[in-house]
Formats: structure tokens, sequence, C-alpha cells
């Protein structure tokens, strides 16, 4: 349904191909996050695009509908341009796109992606592509970013608190986000995003994803998980015996079972159930039980429920000073998560001489979905344009905002002493271009796989 790229664009980009100065050539425009709410940010999710939409050629098909459905529409439509690309380019999209190693971690105001028509007769086509290229690349960077965040934060209290830190690092934040998106596609991307950092999800779409684009045969990890429903269908005289039987088909010796303990009362469940009834039944089982609370509020839940488990079940101080609980138990907060509740949480539970070993967190909304387009203020811009030859500077200045400002030129950039700097392409001297070409004319130049870009993103 949607794999028609012509259609793939606003509206009125339909009618620019008729705006552009008579004898123009090329046109030359660059992806950037401006600013926004980070100072930095993860570049992921450009070859998820490439693969899927400028691999696949264009087709009569799509030029005759395309047609149809601009025109009854309202807007002119350039038959003749995207004729001349399937009779010429036999439907490949005559476009360079050069851009950064994918993983990379950039400051904001860093030229991403370097966008240029190859066929003179298309100085259009640059621009068409905006509308889809830029989505595809805002989204999984800022889910990636926000993601790598919580990653340092919780890298922190474990470097603070625990004897292992790198063993754990990776499962200490789980994609919930699935359910609380608004497409199967944004389940994808974004949970891929996320498996740039961690390795816990439970959105399968995200494993696929990383199958086919990124060649990495299982991506992340899931464990069995009681849900509200699979226990509050027990009812609530038998809630023991609904924690019992996830013991009993789940809890084998190295292995983990996660119960949502919430339905009726979370801290009963704790210290009667799971700390006197079953007490037993988890140790002998040889499994970690984690315990998920899923209601109220995190910092004083997830506490309370870290000193019932100390008291019932004990553990040991390790080295660093820090409680950490018997192998059989841990917790998972799964409720009211994102990134400044996830650092509260971390900083309440090491105040109180607790490890972060202790604790996980699950995340839905906040990571999958809390983020548009603004909140790294992404956009693609023209900054150069060739006419008869000439490369002539291409920008916007508006004196009413100038966060707005654009970029001029052709682009490239450099790694320095300093930093990563965007700097005129004419100024490159020995230096290398980050920027390097990965896309030409149908042909994908460079492909990822997704453990090049968790090196490259955790380096």
């Amino acid at each position: 349904m949607f794999n028609n790229i012509i259609l793939n664009t606003d509206s009125y980009k339909s009618s620019h191909y008729l705006q552009y100065p008579p004898s123009s050539e090329y046109v030359s425009s660059y992806i950037e996050a401006r600013g926004g709410e980070f100072p930095e940010h993860v570049f992921f999710g450009l070859q998820i695009f490439i693969k899927t939409y400028l691999l696949r050629p264009i087709t009569q098909q799509d030029i005759d509908e395309a047609e149809a459905i601009i025109t009854a529409h309202g807007e002119p439509f350039n038959r003749s341009g995207w004729q001349y690309i399937l009779d010429t380019y036999e439907g490949k999209l005559p476009v360079e796109i050069a851009a950064l190693p994918e993983g990379k971690v950039i400051p904001t105001g860093t030229a991403l992606v370097q966008l240029v028509n190859t066929d003179p007769h298309l100085v259009w086509l640059t621009s068409y592509l905006e509308t889809a290229l830029l989505r595809a690349i805002w989204y999984p960077t800022t889910v990636a970013t926000i993601s790598w965040r919580i990653k340092q934060a919780i890298r922190q209290a474990l470097v603070t608190s625990s004897e292992q830190v790198e063993e754990q690092l990776p499962f200490k934040l789980h994609d919930f986000g699935a359910r609380g998106v608004s497409s199967m596609e944004s389940a994808a991307i974004g949970g891929l995003a996320h498996l740039v950092n961690f390795k816990g999800t439970d959105t399968l779409s995200a494993i696929l994803t990383a199958r086919r684009y990124y060649a990495e045969e299982m991506a992340g990890f899931s464990i069995p998980a009681a849900e509200h429903s699979t226990i509050t269908s027990w009812g609530k005289v038998h809630e023991v015996d609904a924690y019992k039987n996830m013991l009993q088909q789940f809890a084998k010796p190295n292995s983990l079972v996660a119960v949502v303990s919430d339905s009726y009362d979370i801290y009963h469940a704790v210290t009667e159930i799971w700390g006197k009834q079953l007490k037993q039944d988890v140790i002998d089982s040889g499994a970690t039980l984690i315990i998920r609370p899923d209601s109220g509020d995190p910092k004083t839940v997830v506490l309370e429920v870290l000193d019932r488990l100390w008291d019932t079940f004990g553990g040991k101080i390790n080295a660093k000073g820090y409680k950490v609980l018997a192998d059989c138990v841990r917790v998972i907060q799964g409720d009211g998560v994102n990134e400044q509740s996830i650092r509260d949480i971390l900083d309440g539970t090491l105040a109180a001489g607790f490890s972060a070993d202790n604790i996980a967190f699950g995340m839905g909304g906040a990571l999958l979905q809390q983020a548009d387009r603004d909140t790294l203020s992404f956009a693609m811009k023209a900054s150069a344009i060739s006419t008869q030859g000439h490369w002539m500077d291409v920008f916007k200045d508006p004196i009413t905002d100038k966060g707005k400002r654009s970029k001029k030129g052709r682009l490239a950039v450099i790694e320095t002493d300093q930093g990563i700097k965007t700097i005129r392409y004419e100024q490159l001297k020995e230096q290398m271009n980050l920027l390097q070409p990965v896309y030409r004319n149908g042909v994908l130049l460079r492909e990822y796989t997704l453990q090049q870009v968790r090196e490259l993103s955790d380096g």
C-alpha cells in the first residue's frame, strides 16, 4: 500500500519541479538535528529506508497511480520527470546519499546526511525526497538517543554500586513499547533503535527488522512473564496459586521468570506470599524470580519492595558496600518509566544502600512514542544549488528565529581535537570526510550490521 515512493511525500512537493530557477542542474541538501532537548544524539536508521524504498525501482504502475491521485488531488504532476527516471535509469532514483556512520554519537548541529541529485535533468528530485527521508531518520535517531541516554545513567549507577557492570548493563532497560506506538512500523523501527543500546525487548517486530535490515539473527531477548489477566483470572483468593503456577511452569535452574505482583496488594504479595508461603519454592527452583510492581509512585514502591525482599530473602553486601539481594529475587519497574524517573529511582536505590544490580526497568510509550521531530529539532534544508556548472550557496536566515538559520554550501564533517565539526566541502584538506556515500543511483554502497552499529555507539 505504501511502497510507491512517488506518493511518499507532501502534496505540495508535486508542484516544486516548476519552481526552481531556469538552468538549475543540482541541488545539495542536508539533514541535521539542530538542537532540541539533548546536546548529542545517536545517528541510526537510514539503512532501513534505503533498503525498503530506494532499492525498489519505480514502475510504470507507480507513475500511473501517482498521476491519477495527484492530479485529482489538485496538484500538477511531473509525469515527464518520473517517466525519464523509469526510461533512463530503469526506475532507480538517480541521487547520491552521503551519511555519517550509523551508531556514531554526534553533537547536535552536525550534518548527518547529504543528498544530491546525480542527473542535471532532475534538479527537483533532491527535495522531493525530504518528507520520507527526514522521517526515516529523525524517529529512529531520536529513540536511539533516548535509549542511549538512559544507558549512560544506568551505567553510572552500576559503576558506583555493582561488581558486574558490563554483564548487567545490556538487560537493564527492556522495551515494553509495542502496544503504545502509532503503527507496527513504528514499533519495528523504534524497537530496533532501542536495541542499538540494550538487548532486552518484547517488541518482536524489532527482532524481525534487525534480521532483515542489519544482519542480526537475534538482536534481543525476552523471558516468560505474567500479565494481570493471567494472575487475576485465578481470582483474588487463589493469588498464591497463580504465582505458584508461574514457578511450576517456568522456574528452572538458571532461568528467569517475571511476575506482576500488584494486582491486589504488592506489599502483601512480596512479604506474605513470595516471602513466606512460596519462599522455599522460589529458592529451590534455582531460578531468579523478577517481581514487577505496576502501580503507585515508583520511587516509593520500588524501595519498599527492595526492603521487604531484603528482609525475607536476604542477600550480601558487595565489595562496593551495597546490598545485593539473594540471586533468587530481583525487581523490574515498568510503570511510569522515563529517563527522569529512572534517574530518580536509581538515586533513591543507591541512597538506601541497594546496588543497581537489584533492579531493571521496562519502558513503553516514553521510549517509542513520546518523541517527535522537535525533540531534537530535526530539519532537512537545501544548502547549495548548481547552475551551469557553478555552485551557489542556498540558505535561510529568518530574523524571527535564529535557531532556524541553515547551513551554507556543500558540506563535509570532520573529527578534530575539539570534536566533530561540520565544514564547507571546499575547506577539506587531508582530513577524512565522515560524510561517506552510502547510496548512489539504485545501489547500496555501504552496509552496516547491528553489531557494528552497537560497537560504534558504545565506543
